[in-house]
């Protein structure tokens, strides 16, 4: 996009032509060209970078280049609407959102502006979508579980408030599945959601609320949606968006989860800008800052130490591979940004292994701080039996003839993998979980058909919780397994499984 001189000696004649007391006038421009949702912007000398500009017919800007000719700006809105010559003013305010419980139960546009037809937002507060990340000496370390009321992850990749977990798999393995259950498992924890939807349809989205509704958890969720419809800028200022609706919550104290689903679309939406802004492209055709795009926005996820309100952000990124290529450009990126992530398998989800978890290439650097001392009990073996398993039945299918040692390793293997299955939108609960893996860990359902396992635990733990709720309340209340309760918990479960047969 070369400047064409002409037109612009002939804009500073008409300026000077109109002069009325001053030589030029900063706070307004004229569009020198526009086109696929960007506009260049002749004047604006004083323009801020990430600041909101008027165009003509309401349509809002936001200053994404400074050039010593030009001022370049993202569009956020329709760029049909916006000519040469138009008039742009400066608004001197960066981009802000509404802020505030009144968020919560609504779908909104990037811009704070609700698209559910539930009528206006009466909003107090708005805050800026960009902002520095709190500081290490405002942190503390995370301790705390974030319960996702799923086994496979709360076992073996345990996410605590305060984390940020990264979700990646290829297209269709489950990815939203995970984070829709962990915000259903929210519910009466006091603590707030907020899904960011990036480049999806807006079906999908609908489906998604839907699902909340359905199961009474919508009341403490805010959904920001930039389908795959929206411009690629309000699809750029999305997870943003998000994070400074959540940071309000986490500054009075409070937790919350976000979901970024998908920064792979985010990524792509902000190269799109970029090289329509003619910034330089680098591997992929990525700009240079894609790195620094996406951690100034999971930085921002943390928790706050006490004497700062000890209020948290959870983050949950998805990020879509191909061909579970999770070495590529953007994967890559977002794993050494994280804590940690949670990989999942086509191959396992075809198999129905759901939640198709890879327990070897899946971890949390958190680890077993963020987990209770009884989890961690029943669960501290549950990586190397799982790879124990895996490593056998592949050489298992290479010879007929096993020993009894390799046996009992692929059949614990295969119960314990049974075991780790569930069905969608049924979160379990911390305790019924532990009495679970208790039962797996301590090799009670050995002698158990495949088919048998999952009705089994289902009906250990109603037992347990309606003639012996004692066992229940001893573990809410002390978190752990004493060896007394060890001992009545192992009789417990022989004496079940003697009464089912």
């Amino acid at each position: 996009m070369k400047n064409d001189t002409s037109a612009i000696s002939a804009l500073i004649k008409e300026q000077i032509k109109a002069f009325e007391g001053s030589l030029e006038d900063n706070d307004v421009g004229t569009v020198i060209s526009v086109g696929d949702g960007i506009a260049l912007i002749y004047g604006l000398q004083e323009a801020m970078l990430g600041e909101l500009l008027l165009f003509p017919n309401d349509i809002y800007g936001m200053v994404m280049n400074l050039n010593a000719e030009n001022v370049g700006a993202v569009l956020l809105g329709n760029d049909r609407l916006i000519k040469e010559g138009d008039t742009v003013k400066r608004t001197r305010r960066v981009v802000e959102v509404p802020v505030g419980d009144e968020m919560l139960s609504r779908v909104v546009s990037p811009l704070g502006e609700p698209i559910d037809e539930m009528g206006p937002i009466k909003y107090e507060k708005t805050r800026p979508i960009e902002r520095i990340a709190p500081g290490v000496m405002t942190r503390k370390s995370v301790d705390t579980p974030l319960e996702t009321g799923i086994k496979a992850i709360d076992s073996m990749i345990p996410i605590g408030r305060g984390q940020r977990e990264l979700i990646i798999g290829d297209r269709q393995t489950g990815k939203t599945s995970i984070a829709l259950d962990t915000i259903i498992n929210q519910k009466g924890k006091n603590v707030k959601c907020v899904y960011v939807a990036i480049g999806q349809k807006n079906s999908s989205v609908a489906n998604l609320v839907a699902k909340l509704k359905a199961q009474r958890c919508f009341d403490y969720v805010t959904v920001v949606n930039a389908s795959a419809s929206s411009p690629a800028p309000m699809q750029y200022i999305a997870p943003f968006a998000g994070m400074a609706i959540a940071e309000e919550w986490m500054e009075k104290g409070e937790d919350v989860l976000i979901v970024f689903d998908d920064l792979s679309k985010h990524a792509v939406s902000y190269r799109t800008l970029s090289l329509l802004l003619r910034r330089a492209p680098g591997r992929e055709a990525y700009p240079g800052d894609i790195f620094y795009l996406h951690s100034r926005l999971l930085e921002r996820a943390c928790k706050l130490a006490p004497e700062y309100g000890g209020g948290s952000i959870t983050a949950l990124p998805i990020i879509e591979t191909q061909a579970g290529d999770i070495s590529a450009y953007i994967p890559t990126n977002v794993i050494s940004i994280t804590d940690g992530q949670i990989f999942l398998v086509a191959d396992y989800f075809a198999s129905g292994q759901r939640p198709a978890v890879d327990s070897g290439l899946s971890v949390s650097r958190v680890g077993s701080a963020a987990q209770i001392k009884a989890m961690k009990q029943v669960a501290s073996s549950l990586k190397i039996e799982l790879a124990n398993y895996r490593e056998n039945l592949s050489f298992s299918q290479f010879g007929s003839d096993l020993d009894p040692e390799t046996k009992k390793i692929l059949n614990h293997g295969a119960i314990v993998t049974e075991s780790l299955k569930q069905v969608n939108y049924k979160p379990l609960d911390m305790i019924e979980e532990v009495i679970h893996l208790f039962a797996v860990k301590n090799n009670f359902l050995d002698d158990l058909s495949l088919e048998e396992v999952n009705p089994f635990l289902k009906d250990l733990y109603s037992h347990v919780q309606d003639s012996h709720k004692e066992i229940i309340d001893e573990l809410k209340e002390k978190k752990a397994f004493s060896p007394e309760l060890n001992e009545k918990l192992s009789n417990l479960v022989k004496e079940f499984k003697e009464n089912r047969k």
